[in-house]
């Protein structure tokens, strides 16, 4: 008896860790990514010669999309393909009405907010402002994560600033991330997931050195993508990556772009990785 009760305890010590590792993940619920690629077919955003970036915003997301669908730990959603916008958001846009209600409703009681001083308003980076129906999508992704209890959005973007040609280059370069104003009630759990991938971009990017982006990590409270007028619940972490000037050197042909897409793609994927399942 005291041979078999060494045995099981042996045994016990052996193999209790496993079990322990697959029950809890049996039991784990897999982490909701939704990938944004900023920018549509018909809002276009910039553009430097004829290299557009809605499109590079979408072979980008492409690859930390494909990346992640192999990771049986995530359940990964993109807003739109090559085809256009995927099934959930085409027929998700199909009723605009009640996103126009969503959003009209939020910037009501954030006025509110404001007027009772509880919000105070703070200018910050500036941004080309989103038209009308660009912004109506916008909303209606915010709308869509807090339904469906996205774990954690992030907006795939390039950046550029006003220039007298489009084919002209400019002085400004780098990667940026935005998150969250701290005001805002999802900021807490933004701020660190911001900084995981942050702190991966970093190992090879240099950030932006554009006066306003200095350090790299921004907090803005204006952009949707972020939750404006707090559109996105305290549990959608939120941030949006702006991941070089349209015109840097490294994406001025296709197969330096198809390079610096692969990178990215690797150090996002494992900065959200790293933030969710620290090594």
């Amino acid at each position: 008896m005291k041979k078999f009760l060494f045995i099981l305890f042996i045994f016990t010590i052996i193999f209790a860790p496993f079990v322990s590792l697959r029950a809890e993940s049996i039991n784990m619920q897999p982490v909701k990514i939704l990938l944004v690629p900023g920018h549509d077919d018909e809002f276009g955003g910039a553009q430097y010669g004829n290299i557009k970036e809605a499109d590079m915003n979408l072979a980008l997301a492409t690859q930390i999309y494909n990346i992640f669908k192999k990771d049986k730990r995530f359940k990964v959603y993109i807003t739109r393909d090559y085809s256009g916008y995927t099934k959930e958001f085409k027929d998700y846009f199909s009723d605009m009405s009640l996103i126009s209600s969503f959003e009209e409703k939020a910037k009501k009681n954030m006025q509110a907010e404001v007027e009772a001083g509880t919000f105070i308003e703070k200018a910050g980076a500036p941004h080309a402002t989103a038209k009308k129906g660009m912004a109506l999508r916008l909303y209606g992704f915010n709308k869509w994560a807090n339904e469906n209890k996205i774990d954690a959005m992030i907006h795939i973007h390039f950046n550029d600033y006003v220039r007298l040609r489009k084919e002209g280059t400019g002085k400004y370069k780098g990667f940026a991330v935005y998150m969250p104003d701290p005001q805002m009630p999802n900021a807490n759990t933004s701020d660190a997931f911001a900084s995981s991938i942050f702190k991966e971009l970093s190992k090879k990017y240099l950030t932006s050195n554009f006066g306003k982006e200095k350090g790299g990590l921004i907090s803005d409270q204006k952009l949707i993508a972020l939750g404006a007028y707090d559109t996105l619940e305290s549990s959608v972490r939120s941030v949006l990556v702006e991941y070089g000037y349209i015109y840097e050197k490294k994406f001025r042909t296709y197969a330096l772009r198809k390079k610096a897409y692969a990178s990215m793609a690797q150090l996002t994927s494992a900065g959200i990785k790293n933030y969710f399942f620290s090594q």
